[in-house]
């Protein structure tokens, strides 16, 4: 996700001197709000996501696997292969990727399940932390820094989200994985740690003395930016290090990625398709006033087939709220796995792989880097 805009104003963007990606309002409900909600969640009901009863239940799985986690997956859809201009611009790369990550994760399996887990857990983990990367450089856009400025911000935002990782890797296994037991490497070397402690503090310290001077130098202060970074430390140093728990761990991983990534495009087809001069068409009604029943309603769809699939030929966890797909053959053989396993999966690798420059390709008429909305 890069940051790069340009075209006319979003509606309702206002002339805040706030870098909004939209409006306060939505930026600061579905963009910013959610780390803090989902940590508020866990401290005023401690008993359900602390207490003992910290595991992800079939409701819960559902309301933030499935319809939050995996349907975020599907909303690349809107900014892809449902955009006809995007889609005509690099027609070949939008073919080659799900090809290419079918018969690479083919590969992957075969060299054994857990090279293939492994492999994708990473590319997740690249990808929840370069959208917290993009979001802040986003929110960057109307500063004057200078490179050592810009240079901290950025290890700074890298850090809020590595260290806990570091963490992770050093401390666990804990009682979570990202997506199957063993999917991480783990190294027990406990000395990494002091020396992490420090450097990571000492990367806050700075951050927070390089704003507090540029905002008195400015006589201005960034408020969606902070925010983003304080929330990016919240979610992650919580979920990973401190609770240490199932459930508060994806509550805060899925919550703070999913909806912010749902909510930019859905921002960006509004400016692309919700104006008088734009023409008719699908992705107009998508991004019409009423349309975010649509928007929302196809990939929940697709979602559940998703995970029906899945659970239809590999899991067998959630066979009662899956009971449609109960008759697909359960695969056992390694070669059908092979083949199965990646095809599955296919959305998901071309989500993490298509994010990667959808924003920044050259003839978008979406481009973030000379934009002034907000």
């Amino acid at each position: 996700m890069e940051t790069t805009l340009h075209g006319p104003s979003l509606p309702n963007s206002g002339n805040s001197r706030q870098p909004w990606v939209y409006a306060a309002w939505l930026d600061s409900i579905f963009i910013l709000s959610p780390p803090f909600l989902a940590l508020a969640c866990i401290a005023l009901f401690p008993q359900v996501f602390i207490n003992g009863n910290s595991s992800v239940n079939v409701a819960w799985w559902v309301i933030l696997v499935l319809f939050i986690d995996v349907a975020h997956v599907y909303a690349t859809i809107y900014r892809t292969y449902f955009d006809r201009a995007t889609l005509a611009a690099r027609p070949r790369v939008f073919l080659l990727v799900p090809l290419c990550a079918w018969l690479v994760g083919v590969g992957l399996y075969i060299c054994g399940p857990l090279v293939f887990w492994r492999v994708l857990a990473y590319l997740a983990v690249y990808h929840f932390i370069r959208q917290q990367y993009g979001f802040l450089r986003i929110y960057s856009r109307k500063e004057k820094q200078s490179k050592p400025a810009q240079l901290l911000d950025n290890l700074t935002i890298y850090a809020t989200t590595i260290y806990p990782l570091l963490y992770w890797h050093v401390k666990g296994p804990f009682v979570f994985n990202w997506f199957v037991e063993g999917d991480f490497f783990y190294w027990p070397l406990q000395l990494v740690l002091p020396v992490a402690n420090v450097m990571y503090i000492a990367l806050l310290v700075a951050y927070v003395i390089k704003e507090v001077v540029s905002s008195i130098k400015e006589k201005a202060f960034n408020i969606p930016k902070q925010l983003l970074v304080l929330g990016t430390g919240m979610s992650w140093y919580f979920g990973i290090v401190y609770f240490k728990g199932d459930l508060t761990f994806t509550l805060l991983n899925i919550i703070s990625h999913g909806i912010p990534y749902m909510a930019l495009i859905w921002v960006h087809g509004r400016k692309q398709y919700y104006q008088p001069s734009s023409s008719k068409g699908f992705l107009k009604h998508i991004f019409s006033n009423y349309g975010i029943v649509l928007f929302l309603g196809i990939i929940a769809v697709l979602a559940f087939v998703e995970e029906g699939l899945w659970d239809g030929f590999v899991w067998r966890e959630h066979t009662q709220f899956f009971s449609v797909f109960q008759s697909l053959p359960v695969l056992e053989d390694n070669l059908w796995m092979a083949v199965v396993v990646p095809l599955l999966a296919i959305p998901q690798i071309t989500h993490y792989v298509l994010d990667g420059f959808i924003w920044r390709m050259k003839k978008d008429h979406y481009n973030w880097k000379s934009a002034t909305i907000g």
